[in-house]
């Protein structure tokens, strides 16, 4: 075999190893881990400043949360309608009647009827036992209230009429007698439900209604079933002068409602014709 010749060098280059191999795989993989980790951080950064920490970012789509509607309240319950009076529960023609209409134009039938429920009630006079039952009270509500009510005129025959209104002819005329007294069988106090009140140094005068008496009796009759008869302003219908010391008893239903819906008269509230007159 030839030798090299002289002044010259010959190279030999040697083969890698393998540990130098697997500590460029290792540096690799380790710059790898690196990038991953810088980049893991920058996206929690930005989780961060643009939403909850630890929750998801809301979707860029996503619509917004509605609202249930709030209940609609319950309606409130309907009250019961108010009962319709009934005005025709008792009769106003029948003399036996506690709503009897009598006046100038509705004489009673028949014209010389007389109850037959009569019982005292004071002061020697009488009236049908409810209407005096009703007085009683009435008396004594007053008397609580430190007020002398007293009954000066109750139940009257048909024919103690006659003889009365015979008296007041004489003494005044016809025509202004039956201003004042009614015709014997056209009269209130003929049924034996209206009475004649006094008190106060007042009786059977129109004083009456100045005196404390009289102006409470005006104001609570209704509470036990009386009426002012013939109110101030209402001769037109009633046919009587303003009478504030007579009372009728109708009850305490038909008194409290005819309050309640203001007629101040039978006529009126039962939707009868005037009788400002006798006819004929």
């Amino acid at each position: 075999m030839a030798e090299p010749a002289a002044g010259t060098r010959q190279e030999t280059r040697r083969p890698a190893t393998p540990a130098r191999h697997r500590g460029r795989r290792v540096l690799l993989l380790l710059l790898t881990l690196a990038v991953v980790l810088a980049a893991a951080v920058g996206v929690a950064a930005w989780l961060r400043e643009d939403g909850e920490p630890g929750s998801p970012a809301p979707a860029a789509n996503s619509e917004p949360a509605t609202t249930a509607p709030a209940a609609a309240p319950s309606p409130a319950p309907t009250p019961p309608p108010t009962p319709t009076f009934d005005r025709a529960q008792l009769s106003t023609t029948d003399p036996a009647s506690s709503w009897v209409v009598v006046n100038k134009a509705r004489p009673l039938s028949p014209i010389d009827f007389a109850p037959t429920d009569l019982v005292p009630v004071g002061n020697g006079y009488q009236l049908r036992a409810e209407a005096a039952q009703a007085m009683d009270a009435m008396l004594a509500a007053a008397a609580a209230q430190g007020l002398q009510v007293g009954v000066q005129s109750a139940y009257r025959s048909y024919d103690y009429q006659v003889a009365l209104f015979s008296a007041q002819v004489s003494r005044f005329g016809e025509a202004q007698a039956e201003v004042q007294v009614a015709r014997p069988g056209y009269s209130e106090h003929q049924t034996g439900l209206a009475a004649d009140v006094g008190g106060g140094g007042c009786d059977i005068e129109s004083c009456f209604a100045t005196t404390a008496e009289g102006q409470w009796v005006a104001a609570h009759a209704a509470e036990f079933g009386w009426l002012v008869r013939y109110p101030e302003g209402r001769q037109d219908v009633t046919g009587f002068k303003y009478e504030p010391w007579h009372v009728r008893y109708v009850g305490v239903p038909l008194a409290t409602e005819m309050q309640r819906t203001g007629a101040s008269t039978m006529e009126e509230f039962f939707g009868l014709p005037a009788a400002p007159g006798y006819p004929g």
